[in-house]
C-alpha cells in the first residue's frame, strides 16, 4: 500500500487524518478562519474555492492560496466542487480547468481535488501538471441523492486508482442503515482486495455519521470535521472527532 507523505504527515497509516473545510466567501473571512483553524488539532485544511467570491478570477485565487498556506501552517487541499456534485457555483469545464492550471502554476497547494467524471483528457493533463509540481491529487465522486450498489462504488474507486490519483475519495448519501453498511463493506473490500493507495470514503448525513469515525476499521484514511460551517451533511466538530478517533483507534 502506497502512502502519501506531505511534510511530516503520512496519509494511509495510523489514525484517519482529519480534514477541516473552509467555506468563507471573502478574503478577510478566510484569513480569519485560517488563523482559527491553525490552532485546531486537525491534519489538513480544505479550501472550498467554489464558495469564494472572487473564484472566477484565477490569479486572485492563486495569490490568496499563498497567504492561507502561511496562515494555516498545515497541508492545504484546494477544491472547486462542481455544481453537479454539490458545489455552490456553476462553472464551465473550460473555466474549471483554467482555474486549476493557474492554481498549479502560480498558487500554493499541497493537494488538489479533481472529480472523476470531468472530461478525461483535461483531467489527465491537470493531474500530470499537479503531480509534476509535487501536488498530490485527490480524485473524487459524490452522490448527494443515493448510495450506489457496492459493485459500483468499488468500480468508481478502482477507476480513480487506474487514472493515477494519489488518493481516491467517494461520498454517498444513505437512505437507510443498509446503505451505510453498503458503503462500509465496499470500502473494506476495496481496501483489502484492490487498493494500493489511500482511500477516503464516507456516508453522509446523520445516518452515515458512523462512517466518518470508523475509517481505521474499514480502510478509509481520512475524515472531515467542521470548525464552524460544515461543507457537507454529517460533519462532526473537529475536537469531538479527534476524541472519538482516539477512542476507536485499533
Amino acid at each position: 500500500m502506497k502512502k502519501v507523505t506531505i511534510d511530516q504527515l503520512v496519509i494511509g497509516e495510523g489514525e484517519p487524518k482529519i480534514i477541516v473545510p473552509m467555506v468563507d466567501q471573502t478574503e478577510k473571512a478566510l484569513l480569519a478562519s485560517a488563523a482559527q483553524i491553525s490552532q485546531l488539532d486537525c491534519d489538513i485544511v480544505e479550501w472550498r474555492i467554489d464558495f469564494f467570491e472572487a473564484v472566477e478570477k484565477p490569479e486572485i485565487v492563486a495569490e490568496l492560496s499563498h497567504k492561507l498556506k502561511t496562515a494555516l501552517n498545515k497541508p492545504l487541499l484546494i477544491t472547486f466542487r462542481t455544481h453537479q456534485e454539490g458545489g455552490v457555483l456553476p462553472l464551465s469545464d473550460e473555466k474549471y480547468f483554467e482555474l486549476y492550471q493557474t492554481v498549479i502554476k502560480e498558487g500554493k497547494a499541497d493537494l488538489l481535488d479533481l472529480e472523476l467524471f470531468m472530461p478525461e483528457a483535461p483531467v489527465a493533463q491537470t493531474m500530470k501538471a499537479a503531480q509534476q509540481k509535487g501536488i498530490k491529487v485527490v480524485m473524487c465522486n459524490h452522490d448527494f441523492d443515493k448510495t450506489p450498489a457496492k459493485e459500483e462504488i468499488i468500480t468508481r474507486l478502482r477507476a480513480m486508482q487506474e487514472k493515477g490519483a494519489d488518493i481516491c475519495k467517494l461520498a454517498v448519501m444513505p437512505q437507510s442503515s443498509e446503505d451505510v453498511l453498503t458503503l462500509l463493506d465496499a470500502t473494506r473490500e476495496m481496501y483489502e482486495t484492490y487498493a494500493d493507495r489511500p482511500l477516503i470514503t464516507m456516508s453522509m448525513g446523520a445516518l452515515g455519521m458512523v462512517s466518518r469515525v470508523s475509517g481505521q476499521v474499514f480502510g478509509s484514511a481520512a475524515t472531515f470535521g467542521s470548525a464552524g460551517t460544515a461543507s457537507a451533511p454529517g460533519q462532526i466538530p473537529v475536537n469531538e472527532l479527534r476524541k472519538i478517533l482516539k477512542t476507536l483507534a485499533v
